[in-house]
């Protein structure tokens, strides 16, 4: 099971998504809770690099009306070699979340490990992390210039000594970042969908899409998630050597979604994102909710880019619930010149449930960003 959740007010939303998932299934009021965000570097969670404080003090929210403990619950974190973990917890907004709960906040670099090893990969590992009865694991979705994605089970690497951080790249990163996950066992994962940066995982650019995405296998969510920014999830080999080593299953259709707030979904945040402007000149925008809008430019970037597309596709790609119950011959003519932007010429691609009155459309609400790339490509055949 999955949820997703949309909004602006981050806090609310996570809170939301927690209420309406499983996680009370596995979780017990008696229980040491460890919350592990992304804090990879000092910067703030708008750069679309790290976890935002308000999606950590709403499942702090929720686990505070659950019954557990503000003494047994700790936001522990290890920043990316040649970070300070202390300096990143006051860069990102963390200090005033230990003020607030009293919630203990746990530099994993000043901890002592323990070696392990899963299916042939020995390693050491942060004490914290694997001794915690529920480790709640608070990632963001974003890319990754050498994994191509990073959200759950990358985000694990908090959880490793600096050490062992460079070991792993020296060992290519695939095969000792499934082998973590077998040794830590991942409670609960909630992923910031907030404003991931689609390019680099430092940060930068990032691309507001306002979803909250939440559930127990974190194989299941990241191969959920790897679609929405147009990868099957067999692209990223961390993921499928995970599948094949049974740490968990790949989503497929009948895998249950529940959706919350979806009258939420905000419009034109995505606008403020540098790499969306690339693209301005190939789309026609009416209203677009954000998350329709970031599943298209993460295809866009993902298939090639304006190089590719703006060459290509003779009409505009038309997003937005402006387009509802539009058609073509709307705006009085045969609806075939392909030279009109707002009428469903047959030259015009369509994005999202609100378009479907057009020639060609992608559903979904949102669609994702692996079905816009196969409508493009079928298309441009």
């Amino acid at each position: 099971m999955l949820v997703a959740a949309y909004g602006t007010d981050i806090a609310k939303i996570t809170y939301e998504t927690l209420v309406a998932s499983d996680i009370s299934d596995y979780l017990q009021t008696g229980f040491d809770v460890a919350i592990k965000p992304n804090l990879v570097v000092s910067r703030p969670a708008e750069d679309g690099a790290t976890t935002h404080p308000e999606v950590v003090e709403g499942i702090l929210l929720f686990l505070l009306e659950f019954g557990i403990d503000a003494k047994k619950i700790s936001i522990i974190e290890s920043s990316w070699v040649g970070d300070d973990t202390r300096r990143a917890f006051a860069a990102c907004g963390f200090e005033p979340l230990r003020k607030r709960y009293g919630t203990a906040l746990h530099d994993l670099k000043a901890d002592t490990c323990a070696k392990m090893e899963y299916n042939g990969v020995s390693m050491q590992v942060c004490r914290r992390a694997i001794e915690a009865d529920f480790l709640i694991n608070v990632p963001v979705l974003k890319a990754h210039c050498q994994t191509r994605l990073t959200c759950c089970m990358k985000n694990l690497k908090g959880c490793i000594p600096d050490s062992e951080k460079r070991r792993f790249h020296t060992m290519g990163l695939h095969r000792p970042i499934a082998a973590l996950n077998g040794l830590i066992k991942t409670g609960y994962n909630v992923v910031d969908g907030i404003c991931g940066d689609l390019t680099f995982e430092e940060g930068g650019n990032p691309t507001y899409a306002n979803r909250i995405i939440a559930g127990r296998d974190p194989v299941l969510v990241d191969s959920f998630c790897a679609e929405l920014i147009g990868y099957f999830p067999e692209d990223i080999e961390y993921l499928l050597l995970a599948k094949n080593w049974g740490l968990g299953s790949f989503f497929s259709p009948d895998t249950p979604v529940k959706e919350i707030n979806t009258d939420k979904k905000p419009v034109n945040a995505i606008k403020s994102s540098r790499l969306a402007t690339r693209y301005e000149k190939i789309i026609n925008e009416k209203s677009a909710c954000s998350a329709c809008y970031a599943a298209l430019i993460h295809a866009l970037h993902r298939g090639g880019g304006y190089d590719l597309f703006g060459g290509a596709i003779k009409g505009k790609i038309c997003i937005g619930q402006g387009f509802r119950g539009m058609s073509p011959g709307d705006c009085g003519s045969p609806g075939d010149c392909g030279s009109c932007d707002d009428c469903g010429s047959s030259d015009n691609i369509g994005i999202g449930n609100c378009t479907r009155g057009l020639s060609a459309y992608v559903p979904g609400c949102p669609p994702k960003a692996m079905d816009i790339l196969r409508k493009f490509k079928k298309v441009l055949r």
